[in-house]
């Protein structure tokens, strides 16, 4: 039987794992393409000269405005999907097929775009760049920016026929990046705007009907559609952000985040999970994708993992919950998180503070569950062959400066764009400062591992260090690519509702169906979150964070609004349910790719993940289900706010007794019943619910003491019998 005693060297050194292919092919964007050395290179410097381009838009603007710059940032950006996404999903189905090598210097297969893909990039540049193009030809088109918008309403014969074709590339850039129910939706709702006036009048869902001319003025010519609030946080938030990961990654801040945390907890049998948690929130810093988080997460910890014990399937469950985690929690959330701040016009340091009480029962939640499987399992101490966190600390600490360089600009409101650019260039700094005093070359990322430490020439250390600048602002391009052309095909669906009232009409449709088994308010207000919960959750299965979330604002929002739920609420339920989506089954896209990792079955690799990330399955309904929900999220004064987190702390490990089987031993079947009820009624905050939740968990308690008490002291009397 395993003990504490037992104790295994081992090297940080992970076993050999293909990252990148795993991330692409179980995220939510489908797989990229690998260019050869030529045209790779080409790609790189177009990325390159859009991502000085976007910087230069934060500190010196356009001056024509916000919707002249998104139409030279989409005509840029939309033509590098064609280039860099696959006309089908799998890269066997390339047709030029040329032998390079990965960033590993593994052999690859380079499939590099065909002549259809050459055309769509070509047309997609012409198209993206006909408003502002000033070719003298005002009589059926062009005429530059000025005559733009002043056509609104009134479109010439070239709009006409420059809005439904760029759609149609938006769609196939979708398609291409994220699947089809995306590029199969927008459809549907540019066809309910065209024919919704030929409904019969007395269906809820028909409106006075949309021409095709009012349709495409509204997808092109107008500051909305293509060019609305979607495009717009992508263009000045997340591009920035994937930058800032970028650059962050590339000056070897994402390594260091994985083994100061490794080496944060060396001496306990529950460590192994602990530097898996806490490691997944510091490297979702560089990540910014849950599921890229979990893979290269699980490059690293999962040899540790097996020597500690852990079965394949716990592990893959707690790389998914860990992962999952960092793109919930503060100072770098979710992209979706931007778009909470521009439609709810508030700043973003406000959206971040509304998500410290969940991250912290988040976080509470997976620790409480490491700590009871670590005795479940009977884990093993792992010693790991790192250095000491302070000299870790002192050596490479400074990687966390520009973390709360981001948080310092937001608390005197600066710009969260701008805040962003100087923490890109904290970073960037330090790197430099690291290339000429240290002058060793810096791993970056997680396939190194033999690494040099030979101090380089200093010319060469700064030819090395401008070229992964280089690389981090061209890849921070190239990794957005996917969010810009949802966030522009998005546009197509905000547009319609906006001007056909869908929005509306549906969220009646849900207030009816939540008032059909409702006998009073307090019951239609749980059962319409139920059902919203549902229908993000199913959503989100089919489409990416982003836009399950933009989707699930414009249709569930209002409805929950309409009960009374205030905003900010409503945005964080949305938001937490739309990120739960990458470990909810049947698809799981975190779970699976953790699975593929540990090698553990991946259906329980789901159930594992689904017990560890619970808490943030239930706490976001409380924040809708009463006004107290409010407090959750931080809105209240702090004693009040602190009592909440308290009290659902209580509910959450509460869960962890009744998912783990476990409280200060092995729980019987009532034992665990009767958590479930103390944890529900402790996450409904109000006074009689918080009452009767102790009094079921005080219950629970006192059974599970008295039959260990028993069970002790019958011990001996068993064995000498």
């Amino acid at each position: 039987m395993p003990t504490d005693s037992v104790a295994r060297e081992h090297k940080l050194t992970p076993e050999p794992v293909d990252v990148d292919n795993l991330v692409a092919d179980y995220d939510e964007e489908r797989p990229s393409r690998h260019l050869s050395p030529r045209l790779d290179l080409f790609v790189g410097v177009w990325c390159f000269v859009v991502a000085l381009f976007v910087l230069r838009q934060v500190f010196d603007p356009l001056e024509l405005g916000s919707q002249y710059y998104l139409v030279f940032f989409l005509a840029t950006t939309l033509p590098l999907v064609f280039l860099t996404y696959r006309m089908r999903g799998r890269r066997e189905a390339a047709a030029d097929i040329d032998p390079v090598t990965d960033t590993a210097g593994r052999p690859v297969r380079s499939d590099n775009p065909g002549i259809i893909d050459w055309v769509l990039a070509g047309v997609a540049l012409l198209v993206g760049l006909y408003p502002v193009l000033p070719v003298p030809l005002s009589d059926i088109g062009f005429g530059g920016y000025e005559g733009f918008p002043d056509r609104q309403g009134s479109l010439l014969t070239l709009d006409i026929v420059a809005g439904p074709v760029l759609m149609v590339l938006v769609l196939e850039a979708t398609r291409r990046t994220t699947g089809l129910v995306l590029p199969i939706v927008c459809p549907v709702f540019f066809g309910y705007a065209y024919y919704g006036g030929f409904l019969p009048v007395g269906w809820s869902i028909s409106h006075i009907g949309l021409n095709l001319e009012q349709i495409i003025n509204a997808l092109y010519n107008e500051a909305s559609g293509f060019f609305g609030v979607p495009l717009d946080v992508a263009a000045t938030y997340i591009v920035l952000f994937t930058m800032y990961g970028a650059v962050l990654d590339r000056m070897g801040a994402g390594r260091f985040f994985v083994e100061f945390s490794f080496s944060l907890f060396r001496k306990s049998a529950s460590a192994p999970g602990r530097t898996a948690a806490t490691s997944g929130f510091l490297l979702g810093t560089v990540s910014g994708s849950g599921t890229a988080t979990a893979v290269t997460l699980g490059s690293f910890a999962r040899p540790i993992l097996k020597r500690a014990g852990y079965p394949k399937e716990a592990a893959g469950g707690m790389l998914a919950a860990a992962g999952i985690g960092a793109i919930l929690s503060p100072p770098t959330m979710g992209a979706a998180a931007f778009i909470i701040a521009e439609y709810l016009s508030v700043s973003y340091i406000e959206v971040l503070i509304w998500a410290i009480v969940p991250t912290l029962l988040y976080y509470l939640g997976i620790f409480l569950a490491v700590e009871i499987d670590a005795r479940r399992f009977g884990a093993r101490r792992v010693t790991l062959a790192i250095g000491n966190p302070l000299r870790l600390l002192a050596r490479s600490g400074y990687h966390f400066i520009s973390l709360g360089v981001i948080v310092f600009f937001l608390a005197i409101d600066v710009p969260p764009f701008k805040a962003v650019v100087y923490a890109t260039a904290t970073a960037a700094l330090f790197g430099l400062a690291e290339a000429v005093l240290s002058r060793r070359r810096v791993v970056s990322g997680f396939d190194d591992h033999d690494v040099d430490l030979e101090r380089m020439a200093l010319g060469d250390s700064l030819k090395d260090y401008g070229v992964r600048l280089y690389s981090a602002l061209s890849s921070g391009i190239r990794s957005a690519l996917p969010v810009i052309a949802v966030c522009a095909a998005a546009g197509v669906i905000t547009s319609v509702i906006a001007k056909t009232g869908l929005g509306q009409i549906l969220s009646d449709v849900l207030i009816r169906a939540a008032d059909a088994p409702a006998f009073n308010d307090a019951s239609l207000i749980v059962l319409s979150a139920l059902f919203s919960a549902i229908a993000i959750l199913v959503l989100g299965l089919a489409v990416p964070v982003t836009a399950s979330f933009i989707l699930s604002w414009v249709i569930i929002g209002p409805a929950l609004i309409a009960l009374g739920v205030e905003a900010p609420q409503v945005a964080m339920f949305i938001f937490y349910y739309a990120v739960l989506s990458e470990v909810s089954p049947p698809t799981a896209p975190a779970a699976v790719a953790s699975a593929a990792i540990t090698g553990g079955r991946v259906i329980p690799t789901m159930i594992r993940a689904c017990k560890y990330t619970l808490p943030a399955f239930l706490a976001p309904l409380a924040f809708v289900v009463t006004d107290n929900g409010a407090l959750l999220i931080a809105e209240g004064s702090f004693v009040d706010v602190a009592w909440a987190f308290v009290v659902a702390g209580f509910a959450v490990a509460a869960l962890a007794v009744a998912t783990t089987g476990w409280m200060f031993g092995p729980t019987s079947l009532l034992e665990r019943v009767l958590c479930v009820p103390a944890a529900l009624l402790l996450l409904y905050p109000v006074p009689t619910s918080i009452a009767i939740g102790f009094a079921v968990l005080a219950v629970a308690v006192l059974l599970h003491l008295v039959r260990r008490r028993v069970r002790r002291d019958a011990t001996p009397v068993e064995a000498t019998t």
